[in-house]
């Protein structure tokens, strides 16, 4: 199913924002958390810099095993018919589009890419401020600086946390999140299931995840929840975006803090983060070194080390056809976040330009490359059928791609973790997942998905039943 399928023409503008009267003070103090407060935005942060886009200039929707191609036919199209005046030349300027990705073909949830109106975006070298509209008008700064009126809600800093109020309030004063598909009893009972079938060797690791659904009471705050991701999970890519589109202009909001990258593609280079291996913070034992802790019971763990392998594999098996060269770390390295330890590995790889003469395009590597054995299994294709038997439940676009990408190549897709998918204006369902070996128990696997719960849990707030 396609919707919006007509590829509109667009007219574009990219001006440095110091150049957009409106946007003097932001040029200055290019934080991006800054515009959180803004109506629906569409994000991609970390540390302050990256995209945020306002306003809707076109959409395409989909479902179903052709969503990819589908939506690469259709932003290929509108690229080729945009007008772009891009004064910044820089990755994330000109013609920009977010997207969110189905985990599986067989969702019912709808994935797509969003054109908004004004895209205001930050890197290293300033800030920058995009203008999309339809038809063939040219465009010009003054157009750029009404739109920044119309649109933008700007923060003299970034905007308030709340951490420290909020967690200082009675755990029962918070809402609660209730199980979702399966209660834990029956998710554990999934994994020794699964645990039994890669004994038998039927599979050699599965992914299996659960979902809570949270009901805030009242409406959910967007900006302060984003701002509590993007501020304590700074190292991680705060990603919101609303692909579907329904009469209830909060239902099928994607948002989240992930810190895995799927695939970037910058300038023809493309890199990767992959994660497999979790310990939770709160196994710390008191008075142990937090680093040497985690190494040990990371890097030291045969188990950790051969589910991280699986995942890393994977990635290398989809990316390798397109590049010439590919480049990666021999050993895993600690990441650290606020809530868990990750083994992670960073991958590089110059892309090989095909037959027509082009590189691969960031949207076509994300589905080369989906689902990696991080969120699905090893083999892929036997892990996928039995996830769906076994979790009982739609992922959606829990672990599917997310992020953006523009009309020179470049662009940047998340695996969508540690977020939720909300269901109305309070209500939001928040999944999280783990990798199954031989040697897994399923109560020390339920124990990490509500280490992986935390990051929303703690951001709509929430606690558990």
């Amino acid at each position: 199913m396609t919707i919006d399928t007509f590829p509109p023409s667009m007219s574009v503008l990219t001006v440095p924002a110091a150049d957009v009267p409106a946007a003097a003070h932001f040029a200055t103090h290019s934080d991006v958390r800054r515009l959180l407060g803004s109506r629906d935005p569409a994000t991609w942060i970390l540390r302050g810099q990256g995209v945020v886009g306002l306003g809707r200039s076109a959409e395409f929707r989909v479902r179903g095993g052709t969503r990819f191609t589908s939506a690469r036919v259709w932003w290929d199209a509108v690229r080729d018919s945009a007008a772009v005046d891009d004064r910044v030349n820089r990755p994330g300027t000109g013609l920009l589009a977010f997207g969110a990705f189905a985990f599986s073909p067989s969702s019912t949830a709808d994935s797509g890419l969003v054109v908004p109106e004004l895209v205001i975006g930050s890197d290293d070298h300033g800030a920058w401020v995009t203008l999309i509209r339809t038809g063939g008008a040219a465009l010009t700064v003054s157009d750029a600086d009404a739109a920044w009126r119309a649109h933008v809600v700007e923060s003299p800093t970034a905007l308030p946390t709340r951490d420290a109020p909020e967690t200082e309030r009675a755990a029962a004063s918070y809402p609660t999140a209730t199980p979702g598909a399966l209660d834990e009893d029956r998710w554990m009972a999934a994994v020794a299931d699964g645990v039994d079938m890669i004994r038998a060797g039927d599979l050699d690791k599965l992914v299996l995840a659960r979902d809570v659904v949270v009901d805030a009471g009242r409406p959910i705050e967007l900006s302060a929840v984003l701002a509590r991701l993007s501020e304590r999970y700074d190292s991680c890519w705060t990603y919101c975006v609303r692909p579907g589109g329904t009469d209830d202009p909060d239902a099928g909001r994607l948002l989240g803090a992930t810190p895995e990258m799927l695939i970037r593609v910058k300038q023809g280079t493309a890199s990767a983060r992959v994660l497999a291996g979790t310990l939770d913070r709160r196994d710390l034992p008191e008075g142990a070194n937090p680093e040497d802790f985690a190494g040990v019971a990371l890097g030291g763990s045969d188990k950790q080390q051969r589910e991280h392998k699986f995942a890393v594999d994977s990635l290398l098996a989809g990316l390798s056809p397109y590049a010439e060269t590919v480049h990666g770390e021999t050993e895993p390295f600690i990441l650290a976040l606020p809530n868990v330890w990750h083994l992670a590995s960073d991958v590089r790889a110059e892309l090989r330009t095909g037959v027509d003469g082009t590189l691969p395009s960031p949207l076509e590597l994300a589905e080369a490359v989906h689902p990696t054995a991080a969120v699905c299994g090893t083999p892929t294709d036997v892990a996928g059928g039995v996830i769906e038997d076994l979790e009982r439940m739609d992922r959606g676009l829990y672990a599917g791609p997310v992020g953006w990408l523009d009309a020179s190549g470049n662009g940047e897709w998340g695996i969508a973790l540690r977020g939720a998918v909300q269901l109305d204006a309070r209500r939001a369902r928040v999944s999280a997942g783990c990798g199954i070996v031989a040697e897994s128990d399923p109560r020390a696997e339920l124990a990490e998905t509500w280490a992986k719960l935390r990051p929303m849990l703690e951001s709509l707030p929430a606690t558990r039943a």
